[in-house]
């Protein structure tokens, strides 16, 4: 098995809501998101994927976040803007762009330093 990760960077607030309804304070994050890939066999140019393709996927599954608040954003009017939720989103919108054969391990997004959420199937 051959695996891939890369990792891209963008900056967004937001503010999650608690259980009770109250919200807490908005505040912002230099959030890292890294995408891991694998796959069995390599493709004809000896890579599992391009690390530029794979770059402009999660780049265009982030577009609309940086220096943004997330809550703005539809998905997460909808659903609690928290790092579990952020890499849960972009898992998705990564999972239907994948070349065949390559298999989306996890999503992982970090917050600050030592915080993180992944997500996987």
């Amino acid at each position: 098995m051959f695996s891939i990760s890369v990792e891209r960077h963008f900056q967004a607030s937001h503010q999650l809501i608690m259980p009770d309804g109250s919200k807490e304070p908005v505040h912002f994050h230099d959030w890292v998101v890294a995408a891991n890939l694998s796959s069995e066999k390599l493709n004809n140019m000896g890579v599992v994927m391009d690390f530029r393709e794979l770059q402009a996927m999660i780049d265009k599954a982030i577009a609309g976040f940086n220096n943004k608040a997330l809550d703005s954003i539809g998905y997460f009017q909808q659903n609690n803007p928290s790092a579990e939720n952020v890499a849960k989103y972009i898992y998705e919108k990564l999972l239907i762009e994948l070349p065949e054969g390559v298999k989306l391990q996890n999503v992982r997004v970090v917050e600050e330093p030592g915080c993180s959420a992944t997500f996987r199937k």
